[in-house]
């Protein structure tokens, strides 16, 4: 694909504007190599704008992101600001409005990184993890009732629908509090469906399912269901399921068994940062929160880390990595993939490297020269 490819970005908080410089100056050295062009459009949401102004992510601002096909994400949290506000209300509300309902977390180990996993290398761990991103436990329904009789009203909304709970409480605890759970045929057919795809994709011949069945009978019940129609169309991919308990032994234990994973929303959560730690860590861990029809983000999945910045030192390498999950998204996939190879071979090389992979460069620096090495093997 070639032309003019029109990316918003939100720097966000924290190391976010070192690491979005840095992931730009790499994609535009790819868009160079490839021959199309990026064309930034710089957002100023996160806590500096809400301190300013009282707003987090305004209305008008969700019709302006509706427009593209990707958004390139820095980072979210400032100690100014009470926890929770930036994350609900920008991070959150990107993902429920845009319908982001695939998390895609590539969980890889890059030659040159130490696992924590002894005499693991890049061979071992080398998987995909597609977490469900808008149903589940995340719902965030609940509530809390004191003895007696207590009723209660609970509503999710989503693009896909609508879902009412109406409750008559009765309890003679002093207190309860309780958290619902719930996922939709339709939903879940959708991200299995995208996981199988990714397989097919990858010349992967395994998706291995990740849920809690054997305790969460009915809304883990369902999910095995629909997973195992979906899997009826997929020739020559196997399919399996796994306990999530089960999963965190073997992530670890036998890394090298896993190809594609998709799990329910609380779960990836969970094995997601797992996977982070065997490549290495959350400042080398890229994640992806797509709509394949929609708005989606790419992002790294580390924090804002506010004490280091303006420093110089933050590794963008997530950052970079989100760059090259964008790029594949909107069809520059030559260039998404010049991306990742230039990264591993600076990263391998070790001459630069940044002070948390034991060098002493700083964040421009790296950027630099991953886009040096694009240009050069472009």
């Amino acid at each position: 694909m070639s032309g003019m490819h029109e990316i918003p970005v939100i720097e966000g908080d924290g190391i976010g504007p070192e690491i979005i410089d840095a992931g730009k100056t790499v994609l535009e050295a790819a868009s160079d190599a490839r021959n199309f062009g990026l064309d930034w459009h710089d957002l100023p949401y996160g806590a500096d704008h809400y301190l300013e102004t009282d707003e987090v992510l305004p209305d008008h601002a969700l019709d302006e992101l509706s427009k593209y096909d990707a958004v390139y994400f820095g980072s979210i949290g400032d100690p100014r600001v009470e926890p929770g506000i930036l994350e609900k209300g920008i991070i959150l509300r990107l993902r429920f409005e845009f319908d982001q309902y695939v998390n895609l977390r590539p969980i890889k180990l890059l030659e040159g990184v130490e696992s924590p996993l002894r005499n693991r290398g890049p061979d071992d761990i080398d998987f995909t993890v597609v977490r469900e991103n808008t149903e589940d436990f995340y719902v965030g329904i609940g509530g809390r009732a004191e003895t007696g009789k207590t009723e209660a009203e609970l509503e999710v909304e989503r693009k896909l629908y609508k879902t009412k709970f109406g409750l008559d409480i009765e309890t003679d605890a002093e207190e309860i509090a309780y958290q619902i759970g719930s996922i939709s045929r339709e939903g879940t057919e959708r991200v299995v469906e995208y996981a199988f795809d990714h397989a097919e994709e990858n010349d992967h011949d395994l998706v291995t399912g990740v849920d809690k069945a054997n305790v969460l009978t009915d809304i883990y019940g369902m999910w095995r269901e629909v997973m195992d129609d979906v899997a009826t169309n997929y020739d020559g991919i196997d399919h399996e399921y796994d306990y999530v308990d089960a999963t965190t032994m073997w992530f670890v234990k036998n890394p090298d068994h896993y190809q594609t994973v998709v799990t329910p929303n609380t779960f990836g959560d969970i094995i997601t940062d797992l996977g982070a730690m065997l490549q290495g860590g959350l400042g080398l861990a890229p994640g992806g929160n797509i709509n394949p029809d929609g708005t989606s983000m790419f992002e790294p999945l580390h924090g804002s880390a506010p004490k280091y910045a303006g420093e110089n030192r933050a590794n963008p390498t997530a950052t970079i990595w989100a760059g090259a999950l964008l790029l594949d998204h909107i069809g520059e996939e030559e260039a998404g993939e010049l991306v990742l190879e230039s990264l591993q071979d600076v990263i391998a090389e070790g001459e630069t490297l940044t002070r948390d992979l034991g060098g002493d460069a700083g964040t421009d620096e790296f950027g630099e020269t991953v886009a040096e090495r694009v240009r050069e093997q472009g």
